[in-house]
């Protein structure tokens, strides 16, 4: 949500073509909360004092180079985007853009722009999901624990959340599953000592011990994911291991691709968590040095969050 001089801003013109039912959807003409237009209310300056965080913030953590990065623009620049805010008692409540008002507080502001709004609180959950989702890849189990939340403060299905921020139902349903690792192995996850894809394989395993163990060995033998879900198997029943398809992949042992080295394997399943959808990379040629990258959407606005994704990491 927080960009850098010159890059595109996430809100647009009216004009423009809207990504998916997100942030553009909320600050136009239709509501994903409901069926009253939302109006976008006017630019005013704020004390940043008055203006508490959002509840509804899945991040916990930032980048502490790109937000001293950020800092030092709004001390060239000032803050070129509007705060998105919301009124709240005798002040306010942040609706978008934490890393700027982090970064303007930095900088010694003592005002921000803001716009105020008026939004429920599905909505600013909603926006915060957006902006995190789409824009700032958060820590895959910061997703899986703001996926729960929602679910269970709004009473929603995993149906009706994977529509409203334009992924597929297997996408918000792995991730979730996520949360049923054992509390060391989300620990290792956390801190990147073993990546998502090796903690999908490792759903596939029965029991916490299980889990654990593995995830320490992939630790001591630097295993790639592919290795991991070699392991899996061997630890499962041969009846299991037939069937047992690993969870996000899409893949089942049987039509795991043979040409793919785990690098490629481990590609594979990074651009699938970030793109959110279906992915396969297809190596041809002789030295396996060609090929092409398969990327599946489900709707025109689907497609539309892809590319605009694809642009902005371009």
């Amino acid at each position: 949500m927080d960009e850098q001089p010159g890059q595109e801003s996430f809100i647009q013109e009216p004009s423009r073509r809207r990504l998916g039912r997100g942030l553009n959807a909320l600050l136009g003409t239709s509501s994903m909360g409901g069926t009253d237009e939302i109006t976008s209310g006017d630019q005013t300056e704020i004390a940043v004092e008055l203006i508490d965080r959002n509840p509804f913030q899945p991040r916990q953590d930032f980048d502490q180079s790109a937000l001293n990065e950020l800092v030092d623009s709004i001390r060239q620049h000032g803050v070129l985007q509007p705060i998105l805010v919301r009124a709240a008692g005798d002040g306010y409540q942040l609706i978008a853009g934490e890393r700027r008002l982090i970064a303007s507080k930095k900088a010694g502001l003592s005002q921000v722009p803001c716009r105020v709004l008026n939004l429920s609180d599905q909505q600013v959950s909603e926006v915060a999901l957006e902006e995190n989702l789409k824009r700032q890849d958060l820590n895959v189990l910061e997703k899986a624990i703001a996926f729960q939340d929602y679910l269970k403060r709004f009473g929603c299905t995993i149906e009706d959340l994977a529509r409203r921020l334009s992924f597929e139902r297997s996408t918000v349903s792995n991730m979730l599953r996520l949360l049923e690792l054992p509390d060391l192995v989300k620990s290792d996850l956390r801190s990147d000592k073993i990546s998502a894809g090796h903690a999908r394989a490792l759903l596939a395993l029965k029991g916490d011990e299980a889990r654990i163990d593995l995830s320490k060995r992939i630790q001591k033998e630097t295993l790639s994911v592919r290795k991991t879900e070699e392991a899996v198997r061997e630890l499962l029943t041969p009846k299991e291991a037939d069937v047992v398809p690993f969870p996000g992949s899409g893949d089942s042992p049987a039509t795991l691709p043979v040409n793919h080295t785990s690098h490629v394997a481990g590609l594979q399943n990074q651009l699938r968590d970030w793109l959110g959808t279906s992915v396969e990379i297809k190596l041809t040629g002789k030295s396996k040095d060609k090929g092409k990258i398969v990327i599946d959407f489900a709707s025109n606005d689907d497609f539309e969050r892809i590319v605009g994704k694809l642009q902005r990491a371009a």
